[in-house]
């Protein structure tokens, strides 16, 4: 316990505790994406109507990479990337969208990365470049729903 309160000072009690959880994976994925040298341009992103949502926007190089934060306390369920389901990720697809128009910039500089955080003893974080794509998750929904794909 006296571990976990020098790793999270900033914890509030009486909070759920899965949205602290959460935060603080966000705070840890974004310090270990500056040190890989990244730089972070917007945090918790949101579009105006609330339908699109990413948790961290940053620079690497020439891309805009949107980066969508997992943090479990173990593995039992799968890795926490695997909660990415393709619904998320048309919710995160939408608000890079709306960052890009808003931005000026082309869809082609655009990546998406996930990021997991794993709290155990020694905390693990690791970044999967190119975790998925807007077209390919444009198909993933389309035969959901048994229909036929229309990709730009």
């Amino acid at each position: 316990m006296a571990l976990r309160k020098f790793l999270f000072p900033w914890r509030r009690a009486g909070g759920p505790e899965h949205l602290e959880r959460g935060k603080s994976g966000e705070a840890m994925a974004y310090r270990h994406l500056r040190k890989l040298g990244y730089t972070v341009v917007a945090r918790n992103y949101r579009t105006r109507d609330g339908r699109g949502e990413v948790d961290l926007v940053a620079w690497e190089g020439e891309q805009l990479v949107f980066v969508e934060v997992k943090t479990r306390t173990r593995e039992e369920f799968g890795a926490p990337e695997s909660a990415i389901d393709s619904r998320k990720r048309q919710h995160i697809i939408r608000a890079a969208e709306d960052y890009l128009r808003r931005a000026g910039l082309e869809r082609a500089c655009a990546r998406f990365d996930t990021v997991s955080v794993i709290l155990r003893q020694p905390i693990e974080v690791q970044v999967r470049r190119d975790a998925f794509s807007r077209l390919s998750t444009a198909a993933t929904a389309a035969l959901r729903k048994g229909g036929k794909s229309k990709i730009a």
